[in-house]
């Protein structure tokens, strides 16, 4: 017979109950889609397709993606009136905000198109 979360959770100390139940709280309040976002900013897939001047199937594509590149991110928050930060958390340190890792100025905010990329690369 398999075994429940709620038996599994039931058999962990009071204490330990308290510190998975604390962190599943924060992941959950951590978790927002890109497609949550763009609708609590009221924009549609195509307003933001018009901003990053793409198509609205690519703005679909990319929220429904799990794997992004932080510039393709970035340009995404950018066209919604934010800005994105990348932190490093550990156990035993304080965070650690990277910077310099999307190859973006802060004021650009349509994502270079891969053959854009390479004639620059040539040149």
């Amino acid at each position: 017979m398999a075994t429940t979360l709620k038996t599994m959770m039931d058999r962990l100390p009071a204490e330990r109950r308290e510190r998975v139940k604390a962190r599943a709280e924060e992941l959950i309040a951590e978790e927002l889609t890109l497609r949550d976002l763009r609708k609590a900013r009221d924009l549609t897939q195509e307003r933001m397709a018009e901003m990053l001047d793409i198509g609205q199937d690519s703005i679909s594509r990319l929220e429904q993606r799990s794997d992004l590149l932080l510039s393709t991110l970035r340009s995404y928050v950018s066209a919604m009136g934010g800005s994105l930060e990348l932190v490093a958390r550990f156990p035993d340190r304080p965070a650690v905000t990277l910077s310099g890792l999307t190859g973006l100025s802060s004021g650009d905010t349509k994502p270079k198109r891969k053959s854009k990329v390479l004639k620059q690369a040539r040149v």
